[in-house]
């Protein structure tokens, strides 16, 4: 039997909600049997869920985040919020992890500033984990960060590899810098900086990643700042949307290609349920105190699924003090 967890999630968080995150919390339940759950949101929203499943129990909020208002002062100013109700109960000790598919800036302005930083990490960041060929890639930061120091990246390798092989099962994961080049002396000097950091204080450094290496399976996890990791992960999701609608043209042009499509219709969905960010349910905000995973604002209640499991996974892998012990470690060898 796994260990019983319980995940706060955020009922209002998401374009679609509340409908589809208390259709994904359902799912969630039903995969899970040591799963449970506390929906944070109006009373009319979580507290007939809560009466007509087991396992899941009603936290309600009078107040909601917008996706447009200002992270940190909507946190600090809207404290019965579904969202920071639910990083608060974690805090308190009453919850093990929280989800939210609301804004991503509160997300992490909620997480670092009520559920708090693993003493030792400087910079939380955010991971997506990306469907590499072969195995996944962990690309962090995506968006979390947008100005970072070598030192940063230093530590976000580090919490990569832990999640790398408590979550993804990598028994020994290879860290990449994303940079210009795969040779030591290629980009900025800042670039070169953190080379040379990581190098010295990560054992698991393999070296510098290029943009193609991302998708081609080559590491299991790729460091960058925030502002790069979120213009890659964005030109990753774009590309593959455009592919498949090019596919899709061809295949339609023509009664040859309609026949052709209908032969391999089962390969092509299961291609895309690789590809789909939906598979993941959400992206990991290392270094937390707690599990957090935040989930896109167009998710499906299949993503909402996978983002509460994905929760419950990284609690019951204790990556939070596995972080924790290796950050601490980390400083020790510097």
């Amino acid at each position: 039997m796994a260990e019983k967890v319980t995940i706060t999630v955020d009922a209002l968080g998401g374009d679609d909600a509340p409908g589809v995150v208390l259709d994904g919390v359902a799912q969630a339940l039903a995969a899970d049997p040591d799963l449970s759950v506390i929906l944070c949101g109006p009373a009319e929203v979580v507290e007939p869920f809560a009466a007509s499943h087991e396992r899941a129990e009603a936290r309600a909020t009078t107040e909601f985040i917008a996706m447009d208002e200002h992270p940190a002062n909507a946190v600090r100013r809207k404290r019965d919020s579904s969202l920071v109700v639910g990083c608060r109960l974690v805090k308190e000790g009453a919850a093990d992890g929280f989800f939210s598919a609301g804004s991503t800036g509160a997300c992490l302005a909620a997480a670092t500033l009520v559920m708090g930083r693993v003493k030792g990490v400087k910079r939380p960041a955010l991971g997506q984990v990306l469907p590499a060929y072969g195995t996944p890639t962990l690309l962090l930061d995506v968006g979390a960060n947008a100005d970072c120091k070598a030192e940063y990246l230093v530590q976000f390798a580090q919490m990569g590899a832990v999640y790398a092989r408590e979550i993804m099962g990598v028994a020994a994961p290879r860290v990449g810098l994303l940079n210009i080049g795969e040779e030591d002396t290629k980009g900025s000097a800042a670039a070169q900086e953190a080379h040379a950091l990581l190098r010295a204080e990560v054992p698991e450094f393999a070296g510098n990643a290029e943009g193609r290496d991302i998708l081609a399976g080559t590491f299991d996890v790729v460091v960058t700042d925030g502002f790069t990791g979120n213009v890659c992960l964005k030109a990753i999701e774009g590309t593959s949307s455009v592919l498949f609608r090019y596919m899709k043209d061809a295949l339609m042009a023509s009664a040859k290609g309609k026949l052709g499509a209908l032969l391999v219709k089962g390969d092509l969905a299961e291609l895309k349920g690789k590809l789909s960010p939906d598979t993941h349910g959400g992206a990991p905000l290392l270094g937390v105190k707690g599990a957090c995973v935040v989930g896109h604002g167009s998710s499906s209640p299949l993503a909402i699924k996978n983002g509460v499991l994905a929760a419950a996974r990284t609690v019951r892998s204790h990556v939070s003090e596995v972080i924790a012990a290796k950050v601490v470690e980390g400083g020790e060898r510097a």
